[in-house]
């Protein structure tokens, strides 16, 4: 038999337990409510939420090169924008709330990127950071618009229109109606990233990603593409604003800190950012690691800061990378 013959055979039988595990997985995130109670439910919300930052990072750090410690500035930008449409507008529709907010990340976004992508590694970074805190101190200061440091409230929403009726029980909301909305969302922003990565626009990227001068002369234009990365990726991590700020009941100027960015760098890293996936495990393991830390020590930080430093020096390619090394080793074995 040809090469090329068991070559396509090999990928199409790696294909089967892949969609098989992707089913599996669905179907327990369909059944989680049933199963777990309030509290993890709208835990595992925020893990998804995250999730959709973390991959909207990737966007940009996985797949094009770039390091962006600023993301913090399109995500509280986004929630505000949620509390915005309540506030001057006095809607609480969740599909406004994601006009709003997605509008204010794509906006900011594109106009940080013009800026941002005319430089690589550490200048990005650095720039990025530095007008992510630009964001940071205009929250504090127009304390008449924002609240300052009280924030402004966003209240529980009314989804698609009111068709599910009138949330009574704030945490039985969360906890099922809005979870499945949380999920719907995450689910349909996952496949399209997926999309994106996977077309000729992403190999695109990757083709920059490890060797700009080269996918320069075959006719990409670098600077356009990676600024396209950069707004794909504040859009999508405004979705993800937009959908934690009525978990949260609060956008406050926090979410805009600097260290709110850095602790999506860590997701993305812990989970492995060379991989799709890597960016949803590592959102979500980190989630339920910082509750549980939280909850159990008032020095919280330091632990969590030594896990990471073990977990990177363990698992250098992430949770992702590491399971990916220890399937190739179980089917070389078997």
């Amino acid at each position: 038999m040809s090469t090329p013959a068991i070559d396509a055979r090999a990928t199409a039988s790696g294909r089967v337990p892949a969609a098989a595990s992707l089913a599996l997985l669905a179907a327990l995130l369909v059944v989680f409510p049933y199963v777990a109670s309030s509290y993890q439910t709208i835990l595992l919300s925020y893990g998804l939420v995250m999730a959709i930052a973390a991959m909207a990072l990737n966007l940009l750090l996985g797949y094009t090169g770039l390091l962006s410690f600023g993301h913090s500035v399109y995500f509280g930008a986004a929630a505000y924008g949620a509390a915005f449409v309540v506030k001057y507008l006095h809607v609480v529709s969740m599909e406004a709330f994601l006009a709003g907010g997605v509008l204010s990340g794509l906006v900011i976004a594109a106009a940080f990127g013009f800026i941002c992508v005319r430089y690589t590694k550490i200048f990005f970074s650095i720039l990025t950071l530095a007008l992510s805190q630009v964001g940071w101190s205009l929250a504090l200061k127009l304390f008449w618009v924002t609240g300052g440091t009280d924030g402004i409230r966003v209240p529980t929403p009314v989804l698609l229109g009111g068709v599910f009726g009138t949330p009574q029980d704030k945490v039985v909301f969360l906890a099922h109606r809005y979870y499945y909305y949380v999920l719907a969302v995450f689910a349909v922003c996952a496949v399209l990233m997926w999309r994106i990565v996977q077309s000729p626009f992403g190999k695109s990227l990757q083709a920059i990603r490890d060797n700009e001068v080269r996918a320069e002369s075959i006719g990409i234009r670098v600077r356009r593409a990676r600024w396209f990365a950069f707004v794909l990726s504040g859009m999508f991590t405004g979705i993800a604003g937009v959908l934690w700020a009525p978990l949260n009941g609060l956008a406050t100027p926090d979410v805009l800190y600097w260290p709110f960015s850095g602790e999506l760098v860590v997701m993305t890293v812990m989970g492995g950012f060379h991989s799709f996936s890597g960016p949803i495990v590592g959102a979500v393991a980190f989630n339920y690691l910082k509750s549980y830390a939280v909850g159990r020590t008032e020095y919280w930080q330091l632990l969590l800061g030594v896990v990471f430093v073990v977990l990177v020096l363990v698992l250098p390619d992430g949770i992702m990378g590491a399971w990916a090394r220890l399937h190739r080793r179980m089917r070389k074995e078997g």
